[in-house]
């Protein structure tokens, strides 16, 4: 208390010279219709795009929200679509019904690190194992393939993206089913290479590129992008430049998918490498 007494004796002149200035101008304003009016144009203005700035940043942080509902709302209605389950079909004389088990569960995520300029990238996710997240789940975002699950912590998950030298894709045209390994150049953020396409095979620039479904890892049909130019390389395939359907550059929310099955695959699959 007595360190504030001292500290005001010592500004003292300092806060009379204010006071004097604000009763000097209170009463300029007052007694001078010109002053006065300007003065109340001033603070019209200044409240004016106060409230505008504040009333922006009220819509922005709503927009906020309202972008996690939806997406949130989306990763609900990804989990309950018939593509999400599998199919166990029985067929009796007396039973002809088709009962869906669900085989995928997404869960959204945000992406809180990103690259793109280095030729092994990796994105990091701000959802973990606490939140169901394991190794070799895949990633995506707006229906298009990012990467997959590499690592995870208790709250965060590393992801190789598709922009890595290391992520190879197995990977199909939409139109004729002809699969081949889809893996990125290094080069340019937007477009990777297709190989082992037949030259047999009918494609044309414009064709849609989506995953196989010959991984535990994606869903049948995720897209992966368009077919831009080919070319025949060793005389008996294609090597396609495909145009990547993903931006990179400005992702944000993405879905890890969960394949409820795949250890049952890779176990079986395993068993038959062993026995071969």
């Amino acid at each position: 208390m007595r360190s504030l007494l001292n500290f005001l004796v010592r500004i003292h002149f300092l806060l009379l010279f204010i006071l004097i200035e604000v009763f000097s101008i209170s009463l300029l304003i007052n007694n001078n219709n010109f002053h006065n009016a300007r003065f109340v144009n001033f603070t019209r203005q200044f409240a004016g795009k106060f409230y505008l700035k504040t009333t922006k940043l009220k819509q922005y942080l709503s927009l906020v929200d309202e972008n996690q509902r939806l997406v949130e709302e989306n990763t609900r209605l990804l989990n309950i679509i018939e593509s999400s389950y599998k199919s166990d079909e029985i067929f009796f004389r007396s039973v002809n019904d088709t009962i869906f088990n669900q085989r995928y569960r997404y869960t959204s995520a945000r992406i809180i690190n990103n690259s793109i300029n280095k030729k092994h990238n990796f994105l990091t996710l701000n959802k973990g194992s606490e939140q169901g997240l394991k190794s070799e789940m895949a990633v995506v975002s707006d229906g298009s393939i990012v990467g997959v699950v590499k690592g995870v912590s208790e709250n965060y998950a590393t992801v190789i993206s598709l922009l890595n030298l290391d992520m190879r894709i197995s990977s199909k045209i939409k139109k004729n089913g002809y699969f081949g390994s889809l893996n990125w150049n290094g080069e340019d953020y937007q477009t990777a290479t297709l190989y082992e396409i037949p030259l047999h095979a009918k494609i044309q620039v414009g064709d849609t590129i989506v995953t196989s479904g010959f991984s535990s890892i994606f869903p049948e049909g995720i897209l992966i992008g368009y077919i831009v130019g080919f070319e025949e390389k060793g005389g008996s395939f294609y090597e396609i430049e495909v145009r990547l359907s993903t931006d990179f550059k400005s992702l944000d929310n993405v879905n890890v998918i969960g394949n409820l099955l795949q250890n049952e695959v890779v176990e079986l699959e395993t068993q038959a490498l062993r026995n071969d």
